[in-house]
């Protein structure tokens, strides 16, 4: 299974993206934390804040389980809510990865040696 790995910075404010085609991330919950090796992070401490699936729906950390539900939302991630006592019915996703999650989002709670910056470092290109 290949996910889109988001690596939030929260010092610098940086996200970086990495694909991995790993199975380890399925059956993971919302605010779990994960070791940074299983992406080739030695010495990282990173922790779940969310994702989506393939079609777009995000996931939400109050809803248990992976698949879609309609849920009756008054705010938070997934709505958007424009006057005051305002509720909508809107779909989305649950708080644990299955494989039909396309994207990850993690931050760092404990930084490893190296920066990420350097890690995730672009060839220059045009360089001659």
């Amino acid at each position: 299974m290949e996910f889109k790995v988001v690596i939030n910075d929260t010092k610098t404010g940086k996200s970086y993206q990495q694909n991995i085609d790993s199975e380890k991330f399925i059956g993971k919950k919302i605010k779990e934390k994960v070791d940074g090796s299983i992406l080739g992070l030695a010495g990282y401490e990173l922790q779940i804040t969310g994702g989506s699936d393939s079609a777009g729906f995000p996931m939400r950390s109050d809803i248990e389980g992976s698949g879609r539900k309609k849920a009756l939302l008054s705010g938070g991630i997934g709505v958007k809510i424009s006057r005051k006592g305002m509720k909508k019915r809107k779909t989305v996703r649950g708080n644990t990865i299955s494989v039909n999650t396309a994207q990850v989002n993690l931050k760092v709670i404990k930084p490893g040696s190296k920066h990420l910056q350097d890690i995730f470092k672009k060839p220059e290109e045009g360089k001659e």
